[in-house]
């Protein structure tokens, strides 16, 4: 069974660090794109980063480019994302997502939308405030 969990949320202050974790059973990752989501409070689902399958090309939203950074552990089968300089805008339950996507359906993970990934993790709580 194809499970996803993620881990590592909890409460920081602004300009301080989390890193989650998205863990895969079920599956190993080399053939699956994993994104991860955030949904703040009083706004809509959005993403944050993710990694395509095949190539491992990494893409991140505007609001967290130089601050994140996504990688992935094929041995522990593990998605990271290591989150600095943290912001109060940053707050929100975030998931972690994957579908398999290879050969000629293939493209790159900032293409791929909610709807795309049949698989979600439970979410984790990040809350940025002083």
């Amino acid at each position: 069974q194809l499970q996803l969990v993620e881990s590592g949320g909890g409460l920081v202050q602004p300009g301080g660090s989390l890193r989650l974790s998205c863990a895969a059973s079920g599956f190993t990752l080399d053939l699956y794109s994993i994104k991860w989501f955030r949904l703040a409070p009083g706004k809509e689902r959005d993403w944050v980063s993710c990694i395509s399958s095949i190539d491992d090309s990494t893409y991140y939203t505007e609001s967290v480019k130089g601050r994140f950074t996504i990688s992935k552990d094929d041995a522990r089968r593990t998605v990271n994302l290591q989150m600095d300089n943290l912001k109060p805008e940053d707050t929100g339950v975030y998931y972690c997502a994957a579908t398999a996507l290879y050969g000629p359906t293939w493209r790159p993970c900032k293409t791929l939308m909610g709807p795309d990934f049949p698989y979600w993790g439970q979410g984790t709580q990040v809350a940025v405030s002083s």
